[in-house]
């Protein structure tokens, strides 16, 4: 495999020609194709398919209040592993949390059934005994926003068939957790603009365009990305947070 930091070759922007997937296998084996494929745009996606750092784990239909308990309990394991890796770990990991359906919602459909999870998950950390990650915001409308959960801060990519954006449309709904202090160790040692820069171009050669949405971490709140819909400005997430803040 390429160097983490040869983007140029590794990761040059492609035409705008999606790959149908392959109809045999895994939803998991699936998802990890779909990923691969030439055209899929998001370079950190790819560093962590390539360096065994997509956790999958497949659940019932989103929306199905069964995945809940399941679900924190794969975040509590994942924050578990993240927080035993040393300071200056250089690894790119994420939670992928596969569902079996529904596959024929629309784009809000799909951001109410992604918020309502988000809910149940923060409504149930807190009857466990968890408080919010200290080095974010919990109101979603502020810029330094994101979602904690297990005690660590995420931030969240919706995935789904009916999606607008081509490199969110997966043939069943997806969550991937994508650990916030990962992203800042990534922009500390200047990994992240390389990955965005060419994330970006990637993406514009595959739509035509960039993501609207689209905004750096403090310009904001990041909550008006984590579907993949195209909102206003007048955009009100419907998440809220209750119960103690971390502490500092």
């Amino acid at each position: 495999m390429p160097h983490a930091y040869d983007f140029d070759t590794a990761f040059a922007p492609r035409p705008a020609a999606r790959k149908a997937p392959s109809p045999s296998g895994t939803l998991d084996s699936r998802f990890r194709d779909f990923i691969a494929s030439d055209d899929f745009p998001c370079v950190g996606s790819k560093l962590a398919l390539a360096r065994g750092g997509l956790h999958t784990r497949e659940f019932a239909p989103l929306g199905d209040v069964s995945n809940d308990g399941p679900l924190l309990d794969a975040l509590a394991g994942f924050v578990a592993m993240l927080d035993e890796r040393d300071a200056d770990d250089r690894s790119v990991d994420s939670l992928v949390a596969l569902f079996r359906g529904p596959r024929s919602m629309d784009e809000a459909a799909f951001e109410r059934q992604l918020w309502n999870q988000l809910q149940r998950l923060h409504e149930l950390d807190l009857a466990r005994g968890n408080t919010w990650a200290a080095d974010v915001e919990r109101d979603p409308d502020s810029p330094r926003f994101s979602m904690s959960l297990a005690g660590h801060p995420f931030f969240v990519i919706g995935l789904h068939p009916g999606a607008s954006r081509i490199a969110r449309r997966f043939e069943a709904p997806v969550l991937v957790f994508n650990s916030h202090r990962q992203f800042n160790r990534l922009r500390e040692d200047g990994r992240f603009a390389k990955m965005q820069q060419a994330t970006r171009a990637r993406d514009v050669a595959l739509q035509g365009s960039i993501n609207p949405n689209l905004s750096d971490y403090g310009q904001a709140s990041e909550a008006r990305q984590y579907s993949g819909r195209a909102v206003d400005a007048g955009w009100r997430c419907p998440f809220r947070a209750t119960g103690p803040e971390g502490a500092a």
